[in-house]
């Protein structure tokens, strides 16, 4: 049974989460192009999610040598058996991959641009600072202020608090509708649309089902009964999926642009 901390939060982002799968962003994605365009938007939502979740990992348990026991064991195995999944997942050809990596590739099958991302990637290895490094490879505003409020979490805030947005703002708002058009699409270029399709389905089975479990086990586990550590992650999960609606009004505002001008 779901705590009354929990209930109230989920409560306060309700109307925030309606905005967000409701979004008139899905049914605007009618073609390839369209899809492209989304994907090249999301690819960094999908990327810093795997950063918030090995920040929880750094956080929760010892990643260094000599090793030492961290923290609650319950809560070490939460967040190991999340990044299992997240990390090394199969993908649709049985082989172990992360999920952003599968991601990267339904891009490729789809003709997605992926050098945005990689070449962020490739700068933040260089040791290049994570603003200089959004501002050098040009990535889409809106993307940029969705990634940096996300580091935001990963460097100043509390584990409760990642948590609380890792669990509350990520793992449960694809909506049915876009399952339906990515099906739709699928079905009419299955060479183009299949691994994105497979990413998805893999997506609610084991991130929004067995994931999003154990995600709410570990966010209540770390926020105890405090009410303001309730307060701020409420405040901190409000604040994550506003910038994912501004995401959202951004690439749609992208693919009314090609739209215009294709006429």
């Amino acid at each position: 049974m779901e705590s009354t901390h929990i209930q109230r939060l989920e409560q306060a982002i309700e109307p925030y989460k309606e905005r967000i799968i409701n979004h008139s962003l899905y049914k605007h994605i009618e073609t390839i192009d369209d899809l492209k365009i989304f994907m090249e938007h999301h690819i960094f939502a999908v990327w810093d999610f795997m950063s918030l979740l090995k920040a929880l990992q750094r956080r929760l348990t010892c990643i260094e040598v000599p090793w030492f026991p961290v923290g609650d064991a319950n809560t070490r195995y939460l967040i190991n058996e999340i990044v299992t999944g997240e990390e090394s997942d199969l993908d649709h050809l049985g082989n172990r991959k992360s999920h952003y990596e599968l991601y990267l590739e339904a891009m490729e099958q789809c003709g997605a641009d992926t050098m945005t991302m990689l070449n962020l990637a490739e700068a933040l290895k260089r040791g290049e600072d994570l603003a200089d490094a959004l501002d050098i490879t040009k990535v889409p505003d809106a993307a940029k202020h969705f990634v940096v409020d996300t580091f935001n979490v990963i460097n100043h805030k509390s584990p409760a608090i990642q948590s609380a947005v890792f669990t509350f703002s990520r793992e449960d708002l694809i909506p049915d509708m876009f399952i339906s058009i990515i099906k739709d699409l699928d079905a009419q270029f299955p060479k183009s649309v299949s691994i994105l399709k497979y990413y998805l389905e893999r997506h609610i089975e084991v991130d929004g089902d067995h994931h999003g479990n154990l995600a709410l086990e570990m966010t209540s586990a770390l926020c105890k009964d405090e009410d303001l550590v309730w307060e701020d992650a409420t405040k901190a999960v409000k604040r994550s999926l506003e910038l994912r609606i501004k995401l959202w009004d951004s690439t749609l505002e992208a693919i009314y642009q090609r739209k215009a001008s294709r006429v």
